[in-house]
């Protein structure tokens, strides 16, 4: 079962997130999915949720991209290391586009049952992300 939870979760970042396939968050996600991520409390539950979580990258990063570099089995949750970059061309929730480019890392969780991803906990780098397009001075910067 953790070799199918993996292929799962590999369907989920190359499909869904790197080809765009938004439509298939109905396949990969249960409807009552719950996703944990402090910096998108706004996140609705369920297919619907991710759809619009990911999307709003895919607007804000018109060639956003997710590498994925290891990923682990624990029963019945998969945790996957990844660096996510693109360029900022589009309007991400309310911040304007800066055209600057941004790598940032990250850790997601998701628990499976059922062969769909029932809960996931994602924590990455969003002040690396906010200095990086320049909405935030990185840390130590003169100020000016």
């Amino acid at each position: 079962m953790s070799e199918q939870n993996k292929q799962l979760v590999h369907h989920f970042f190359d499909e869904m997130c790197n080809k765009r396939q938004l439509g298939l968050a109905d396949a990969l996600f249960a409807a009552n999915h719950v996703y944990h991520d402090p910096s998108s409390p706004w996140v609705a539950a369920g297919p619907a949720g991710m759809k619009e979580l990911i999307g709003a990258y895919h607007r804000g990063f018109g060639d956003a991209h997710w590498d994925v570099h290891a990923m682990l089995d624990a029963g019945d949750t998969v945790v996957t290391r990844w660096t996510g970059s693109g360029t900022h061309t589009g309007d991400l929730v309310g911040i304007v586009p800066t055209n600057k480019r941004v790598a940032i890392d990250g850790i997601w969780m998701h628990r499976i049952a059922q062969g769909k991803i029932v809960e996931s906990w994602n924590a990455w780098d969003m002040l690396g992300l906010l200095q990086q397009i320049g909405v935030v001075p990185a840390m130590g910067a003169a100020k000016t």
